[in-house]
């Protein structure tokens, strides 16, 4: 098993280091084919995807006992939902669509003084001000392996990302182009230029502060063209679209040596959420 604290090492080098997105895999009896094909981590979706406590518990034990590290992306800014997903045994998460510093503040005080609440947090989260030197020392040593990922998904969460990325405690920022680009009003257009000039003012800001920047896109020739930028950590596409991507390729394969025409294959894609 990777632990959280040598995943963050790895971060900080600047590795590359490839995951998936499981969306549609609920059952654990999956997490040994999945090892398998050596993802560096996978993000277990609870934001889109309709899982419970228990699973989500169950799938994160499985990766534990591999070298892919589990990463949660809780349903919402929440900082009940982070130390949530933290209790149940993820190595980190991901937090969705945060825009501000008081946010960003709240979710990522929950990954790293967990079980700290309340006024104390915000003590040491605006001050650096704990109950005791004991205390400080005690939840750094708790909270060692917990990695913290703040979602910027949004044109006004880019306008504060100077800001959010001056906090402490961030091991990474994440993308979803598809929230991003709708804010920007080119929904999905991601050879747009305004997203590439979007893109590049997140991956320089990112870089300023050498804090590494996932982005989740869904085409190989997105994930190579911003690998080629500097994006190291990258989340390529989702269980789902994977096995129907793969499954349709290979059946029109046959189909078509069976001898039906392009208009009898599967072409449709499953459009999906990130």
């Amino acid at each position: 098993m990777v632990s959280g604290s040598e995943f963050k090492k790895r971060l900080r080098a600047r590795e590359l280091l490839l995951g998936t997105m499981l969306a549609f895999f609920r059952n654990p009896k999956w997490v040994s084919s999945i090892s398998n094909l050596n993802f560096d981590f996978v993000v277990i979706d609870s934001e889109h995807a309709p899982r419970d406590r228990g699973e989500i518990s169950d799938l994160v034990s499985a990766f534990r006992n591999t070298n892919t590290v589990p990463i949660v992306r809780v349903p919402g800014v929440s900082s009940h939902h982070v130390t949530q997903a933290i209790d149940l045994g993820a190595a980190g998460v991901i937090i969705p669509y945060c825009e501000t510093v008081e946010q960003v503040k709240s979710v990522v005080g929950a990954a790293k003084w967990n079980p700290l609440k309340g006024i104390a947090l915000e003590k040491v989260m605006d001050n650096n001000d704990f109950p005791s030197l004991e205390t400080k020392k005690y939840l750094e040593n708790e909270n060692k392996d917990v990695i913290c990922i703040v979602g910027i998904e949004s044109v006004f969460a880019v306008e504060n990302l100077p800001k959010i990325l001056e906090i402490q405690g961030i091991d990474a920022i994440f993308v979803g182009p598809n929230d991003l680009s709708i804010s920007m009003g080119i929904p999905r257009d991601f050879s747009n230029p305004k997203y590439d000039q979007m893109l590049e003012k997140i991956l320089s800001l990112c870089e300023e502060k050498s804090v590494p920047l996932m982005v989740h896109h869904q085409t190989v020739e997105l994930q190579k063209k911003w690998i080629k930028k500097g994006v190291k950590f990258v989340l390529y596409t989702t269980d789902e679209k994977a096995l129907n991507s793969t499954m349709r390729n290979e059946f029109n394969i046959l189909r078509e040596v069976g001898g039906f025409s392009d208009d009898e294959k599967f072409i449709e894609d499953i459009e999906v959420k990130i």
